[in-house]
Formats: structure tokens, C-alpha cells, sequence
């Protein structure tokens, strides 16, 4: 967020955990995504615990499913414009993008 209100950009902050995105959403921001679909699945802790593997998340369908079920697991931060998507990792894709 520091990087849009640096650049100028208005920019809406969603809590994912507060309000988290449902299937529709999630299938329109991987229509809009840069990178592969499954990179929007976070593979941390969680992941491990629930004993998922990449099998798990390889396909749209799949990552929608798995991001419903355990929002935690959404990869951020998460930027999307009315064009595009991407992770904001590393940080300059995200000035990129806002530019």
C-alpha cells in the first residue's frame, strides 16, 4: 500500500482473512493473472500441516477450490487492476505495475 499512496494511486485494501474472495472472484482474478494460477497458493506452514502437496494445486480449478476452503493459504499481496493481476513479489512488480 505504501507504494501506491507514493505513487499517487488510489488503491483498495481488501482483508483478505476479514472479507476473503469466493470462487467467482478468485477465477476472474486467474483470468487476469501474470503468473501461473498455482503461485497464488501460499506453501507455508498450513500447507504442511493440511499434508498438501503440489498435486494439490495444480489446476485452476483446483486452487480455487483449495483458496475457498483455506483463504489463508492466498497468496499476497495480491494486486489487480481491471486488466491485470500479479503477486506482489518482489516488490518492484508491484511499482511496475502501479506506474
Amino acid at each position: 500500500m505504501s507504494i501506491a499512496q507514493e505513487l499517487g494511486v488510489d488503491a483498495d485494501v481488501v482483508l483478505y482473512l476479514k472479507t476473503p474472495p469466493d470462487a467467482a472472484t478468485l477465477r476472474s482474478i486467474i483470468g487476469k493473472l501474470e503468473d501461473p494460477a498455482t503461485d497464488l497458493v501460499r506453501r507455508d506452514s498450513l500447507w504442511k500441516r493440511l499434508g498438501l502437496t503440489e498435486a494439490d494445486a495444480a489446476t485452476d480449478d483446483q486452487v480455487v477450490e483449495l483458496l475457498v476452503r483455506h483463504k489463508q493459504l492466498l497468496q499476497r499481496p495480491l494486486l489487480v487492476t481491471a486488466e491485470k493481476a500479479i503477486i506482489g513479489r518482489p516488490k518492484d512488480r508491484v511499482r511496475e505495475l502501479l506506474s
